[in-house]
């Protein structure tokens, strides 16, 4: 795999029109979304539940929710949305941090999650025992965030549920097996079965929405539709892929072959912003990735991200992002 110096070397001797086809070559534009889900692990339980029993989920703002069925059933209630069932091999994601509900049944009184006997294996996983004593039904629950900002720009676009009852033919099996390995590590508590099943359940997260952009639902306007529109999809994938480039809007109208009023105006159709808004608005969220991040000089990513001054960034910075960069540092964002 080229490094990051000799990729930077190599895309700095290419003309606008070459860093373009480079950035587009994959042909998937789904597969450049996907690539920002770098998930952050909030928590992840494993909850065995006997009938009746009911759970409340509180809401959990920035983060995606989830919940995988290993053996048994229950039910889903999100406020404004229908009752979902979930069976083995069912996955529901919630992915706006709302607050929910989980049930034996559809009807059941629901108890606040954090009033419950809720086990601390470590920081970030827990074991929950709980219910009446009749049918058992064993859960694989989580929350994550994401840490790019691309992810931000994809979550805002999802469903408030997404619901996968039945996978792809050339899925399920895998889906299946995964599932099955999930439960047996839940349950034996194996050395290193936590790390298992929280790398696990983060693919899963990836195929659930993976598999509600191959359905393209809701995808009129937005990151999604953008990416879906082989023209503007190209100069998205371009300022995303090198957002310290020299871009502007001619340069990227006439590397997708379009004029610059047309350019603008489908841009802004899709996007909902203009180009250069868009531009600006990636290079500072992935500069404040970068001050989280790493300790390098405000200077060095201001450069990285295509200003020749700090003054500059700086000014764009605390537009954007509502603080400068040096406090949005100290604050941790």
């Amino acid at each position: 795999m080229m490094s990051d110096l000799c990729y930077d070397a190599v895309m700095s001797t290419m003309s606008m029109d070459e860093r373009m086809e480079r950035a587009w070559a994959s042909g998937d534009p789904y597969g450049e979304a996907l690539h920002f889900l770098r998930l952050e692990g909030v928590v992840y339980a494993h909850s065995t539940l006997t009938a009746p029993w009911g759970v409340a989920l509180p809401a959990m703002d920035d983060c995606v929710m989830f919940h995988i069925v290993t053996a048994g059933s229950c039910w889903v209630r999100v406020k404004g949305e229908a009752l979902l069932e979930l069976r083995p091999g069912a996955f529901s994601l919630v992915p706006h941090g709302l607050g929910h509900d989980l049930m034996s049944s559809k009807r059941v009184k629901t108890e606040p999650f954090f009033d419950l006997p809720v086990e601390q294996v470590s920081e970030r996983y827990e074991r929950l025992v709980y219910g009446g004593g009749g049918e058992e039904t064993q859960l694989i629950c989580g929350a994550v965030r994401f840490d790019h900002p691309a992810a931000a720009d994809l979550v805002r676009q999802l469903p408030r549920v997404i619901h996968v009852d039945g996978w792809d033919a050339p899925e399920s099996e895998w889906v299946q097996h995964t599932l099955r390995l999930m439960a047996m590590e839940s349950r034996e508590r194996r050395p290193g079965g936590e790390t298992v099943v929280t790398r696990l359940a983060d693919i899963l997260v990836i195929q659930g929405i993976r598999s509600w952009l191959a359905r393209g639902e809701g995808m009129e306007q937005g990151w999604l539709a953008a990416l879906r529109d082989e023209r503007i999809g190209r100069a998205v994938v371009a300022m995303q892929r090198e957002p310290g480039a020299a871009w502007t809007v001619e340069s990227l109208a006439r590397a997708v072959s379009m004029s610059r009023s047309a350019f603008a105006a489908r841009f802004h159709e899709l996007v909902g912003e203009s180009p250069l808004e868009y531009l600006t608005r990636w290079r500072m969220q992935s500069a404040a990735r970068a001050l989280r991040a790493t300790d390098d000089a405000v200077i060095d990513i201001a450069e990285r991200y295509g200003y020749g001054s700090e003054a500059a960034f700086s000014r764009a910075f605390k537009r954007v992002m509502g603080a400068p960069p040096g406090r949005h540092r100290r604050d941790g964002g």
